[in-house]
């Protein structure tokens, strides 16, 4: 601070030069004639010696108290508002630096939230794609099962129909033997030749 700083007199020492000084300026001003400064008043020039030496006694002698009472304070609300701005200018480079530490890591976040993102949808979109051929294969499964249901079904019903049909063509045919020679025919071996008979006449399906 400003106001710690000594004098390089004491006030008193000071106080002393200044007055004796201004008695010094005074009394050579009213009392010692100089020729010199007549020629020099005629020309225009006021000049006295005296009286600058007396304000500069009394300048001496009121430095201490305007020092004191309007240069000190004015040096501190200086250096005080100096130390403020100092203060708001580290104050801002502190907050300036925050903000860009801030900013990069919310661009960090944000770039790691957009990569997470985009590994959620890739691994969405790869199971849709899984669960959607898991149930293709599913569904291409039960529909080769039900076909092949179908056809054994089918192929059961025919064979079934057929041996419907071959015994009682056989029958028939006994039948139609029967009253054909009058009498009973009706025996295994008869049975048999007429189902080969069927089998060989029956046509490939």
């Amino acid at each position: 601070m400003s106001a710690d700083r000594k004098p390089l007199l004491p006030y008193p020492v000071t106080l002393v030069i200044g007055v004796l000084l201004m008695v010094a300026g005074m009394y050579v001003s009213t009392s010692v004639h100089i020729a010199a400064l007549d020629a020099l008043r005629k020309q225009g020039i006021l000049l006295d010696p005296g009286k600058t030496v007396a304000s500069i006694g009394v300048l001496i002698i009121l430095f201490p108290v305007i020092n004191a009472f309007y240069v000190r304070p004015l040096e501190d609300a200086i250096e005080a508002r100096n130390s403020q701005l100092e203060k708001t200018f580290t104050e801002a480079e502190t907050l300036r630096s925050e903000m860009t530490g801030m900013k990069q890591a919310y661009e960090e976040r944000l770039k790691e939230t957009e990569a997470n993102a985009r590994a959620q949808i890739q691994a969405q979109i790869q199971e849709a794609q899984t669960l959607r051929k898991s149930l293709m294969d599913d569904a291409a499964s039960r529909a080769d099962a039900l076909v092949k249901k179908a056809q054994e079904e089918i192929a059961a019903e025919r064979d079934r129909v057929l041996a419907d049909l071959r015994v009682a063509t056989v029958t028939l045919a006994l039948n139609a033997t029967e009253k054909l020679l009058g009498a009973n025919i009706d025996d295994e071996k008869n049975r048999r030749l007429i189902e080969e008979f069927i089998e060989k006449s029956e046509v490939p399906v």
